[in-house]
């Protein structure tokens, strides 16, 4: 069972739940609204840091000019040459302030990495890719990977309901696709005669961005990873599935897996450990109910609809066509029998769709502010990458499940 410590946590997080989700009830909103917002007060957010910390920079992005969505690109120290630790934000002797944040050499070769496109949890009503768990947890992942993660701000509930979130999730893939394409053609970039230059894919003539620098500069999409915890693995999946549908006109992006850790999925049809245990700790199921009414489409709410229940009859693609599919699970959560039963769906289908079930545990144990410390959620990453790696490392890894 869950410690003592964590069962009281718990019940202080679902009075904070219950409390949160009464204001958004008593307070709906009418009209659609196509900005939105994508993260709440109540909410502790950590800054954006391009200095190098704890062995990750950061920088935020608002890449859509009509909605609030929005990205976190986190790049690994690995990518520079030099130690990371001599990286300080100083002051001169005068007292003007230095820019210690990371720029892209110029005329050097850069090291490229994979590219993680991580979705926050929040039971589609809360969290957000900037808050101060969501920072922390996708830095362990870029260390543990050695991968550039972009951490998507997608839309909440319910100033923009279903299929807001889902929408931004594809919008920020083909984002991906177009900052790709941009630096791509960049390297042919030259002055009038048609020659390469060796950093004409980050700057152009007048030393302006032509990409996105980091990306243009280190970032590998051919490698593409999809990442969604709770809700967030609802839209990695759909991700994932027009992903395939477009094939082709997604390149240079290429999704070569992706990993669901406790997936947000439900159904009319109970399971049976959504019956045993519907009040489990955290997110029991009378908050996710509640959750799921401010998210999913008023006039056609339906616990069978394709971005709640992953099993229904008739989803395309085939999910033959599906990436390799990492689930995670836990023990205490009342939602893990519908994710194993889409694991075990995926292994019919000959996916390499291995499931990691972590005994004693509670839902978001790996990714909440307080249990981000526990050996059990140090594990957890640390498994996710010994799988990932097997499908981003250029010559293959050796571990699997």
């Amino acid at each position: 069972m869950p410690s003592l410590a964590v069962k009281l946590y718990s019940i202080f997080f679902k009075f904070q739940q219950r409390y949160m989700l009464h204001n958004l009830t008593q307070n709906p909103v009418h009209a659609v609204d196509p900005f939105g917002i994508t993260s709440r007060r109540e909410e502790s957010t950590a800054a954006s840091k391009p200095s190098f910390y704890e062995g990750v920079a950061t920088k935020d992005i608002h890449i859509d000019p009509f909605s609030s969505l929005c990205i976190r690109i986190f790049l690994p120290a690995t990518v520079v040459n030099f130690d990371p630790t001599t990286i300080i934000e100083d002051k001169s002797k005068d007292g003007a302030f230095i820019y210690s944040g990371y720029s892209p050499q110029a005329g050097t070769k850069h090291k490229k990495l994979p590219v993680v496109l991580q979705f926050h949890g929040g039971a589609f009503v809360g969290g957000s890719n900037d808050s101060v768990r969501n920072d922390a947890f996708c830095r362990r992942i870029a260390n543990l990977c050695d991968v550039i993660v972009v951490a998507v701000g997608y839309r909440l509930a319910p100033e923009s309901r279903f299929p807001a979130a889902f929408d931004d999730g594809l919008k920020v893939l083909n984002w991906l696709a177009k900052e790709a394409n941009l630096a791509e053609c960049g390297k042919w970039m030259g002055n009038g005669n048609g020659r390469r230059r060796a950093d004409a894919h980050v700057f152009d003539g007048f030393g302006a961005s032509m990409a996105e620098p980091w990306l243009a500069a280190h970032g590998d999409p051919s490698r593409c990873v999809l990442l969604g915890v709770s809700s967030g693995a609802n839209i990695a999946d759909y991700v994932a599935r027009k992903a395939v549908e477009a094939g082709k006109l997604l390149d240079p992006v290429k999704v070569v897996a992706q990993v669901l850790m406790y997936p947000f999925f439900i159904g009319s049809n109970p399971m049976a450990s959504e019956i045993k245990l519907a009040n489990s700790y955290f997110y029991d199921k009378s908050v996710c109910m509640q959750t799921w009414k401010l998210f999913l489409p008023e006039e056609k709410f339906d616990l069978d609809h394709p971005a709640a229940n992953p099993l229904i009859p008739g989803r395309e693609p085939p999910l033959k066509f599906m990436p390799p599919t990492l689930t995670v699970v836990a023990e205490q959560d009342w939602m893990r029998d519908r994710a194993i039963a889409y694991s075990e769906e995926l292994r019919r289908a000959n996916i390499d769709a291995p499931l990691l079930e972590y005994k004693d545990a509670v839902h978001e144990f790996a990714t909440l502010d307080v249990l981000l410390q526990t050996p059990q959620a140090q594990a957890c990453a640390e498994d996710i990458a010994i799988w990932v790696k097997k499908y981003i490392s250029l010559r293959g890894h050796e571990f699997s499940y």
